[in-house]
């Protein structure tokens, strides 16, 4: 029963953390996936095979997009690899500066990656912009992942905790 409490508890973390790494550059599908697998294997909560499966892919699909999917972004505008590592690079400045400062440095990383790349100030303000979408849509995706995955692990906890009133 321990074992069941504490792996719930680990699974709970790596769920949350996984919410929060939608966000931040840190595996956030990964990780919630990690931590459904790990409530799964507790009296908790008993999900279907198709489920796991489909989250699984799920995690695999939005994990391998999330590279793919700013640097589309930044192509269909227009920029350079320069473009990516600058956002990329202003992302992680950015965290420093709270919650705002993450979408700020992924833009200014990305327009001062152009700038530096040798774009004019038009094409390098228009990459950084197709960088910056790219990058939304890339949390977009992930934030819905990890959400539906937490959703289904709290509907288990609840329902086993209504079973056993």
């Amino acid at each position: 029963m321990w074992l069941d409490i504490l792996l719930t508890i680990i699974a709970g973390l790596c769920l949350l953390i996984g919410l929060i790494g939608a966000v931040l550059p840190m595996p956030g599908p990964p990780l919630s996936f990690a931590g459904f697998l790990l409530l799964h294997s507790t009296r908790f909560a008993d999900f279907s095979g198709s489920l796991l499966w489909g989250f699984g892919l799920a995690t695999l699909a939005v994990t391998l997009l999330d590279y793919y999917v700013p640097v589309w972004g930044l192509k269909k505008f227009g920029g350079t690899r320069a473009g990516v590592w600058g956002s990329t690079l202003g992302l992680l400045v950015g965290m420093f500066l709270g919650p705002a400062g993450i979408f700020i440095g992924a833009f200014g990383g990305g327009l001062l990656g152009e700038l530096l790349a040798g774009q004019d100030s038009r094409t390098a303000t228009r990459a950084a912009l197709g960088s910056f979408v790219g990058f939304l849509l890339g949390i977009g995706l992930k934030l819905a992942l990890c959400g539906v995955m937490l959703w289904y692990a709290g509907a288990a906890l609840v329902q086993y905790a209504g079973a056993g009133l």
